[in-house]
């Protein structure tokens, strides 16, 4: 395969990816890392820092907006829900 095929597998597989965690809005980020180690902020970190890699300049919450298809403040206040004692726990690390 080559390069540019590999890359647009990629980008193709990441907006998948992207979309996926857009709809299953039920899915909340402390789950996420307590299941798979990273959500969709570190979707957003890791967007920004390709971007840096790049010489580009994308701020935190634009990022975000990428991941989260809207302004992250817009997302917690329609879809974000208090975890529950045993995720806040678990994700401390303590169970």
């Amino acid at each position: 395969m080559d390069d540019a095929t590999r890359i647009e597998l990629e980008a193709a597989t990441f907006r998948a990816l992207r979309d996926h965690l857009r709809e299953r809005t039920d899915v909340q980020n402390i789950d996420l890392m307590n299941l798979a180690g990273f959500c969709r902020n570190c979707l957003g970190r890791w967007y920004q820092a390709a971007a840096a890699e790049r010489g580009l300049t994308l701020d935190k919450d634009a990022a975000r907006e990428i991941v989260y298809g809207m302004p992250y403040a817009d997302w917690t206040a329609r879809y974000q829900t208090d975890a529950s004692p045993e995720a806040r726990a678990k994700f401390a690390g303590e169970s």
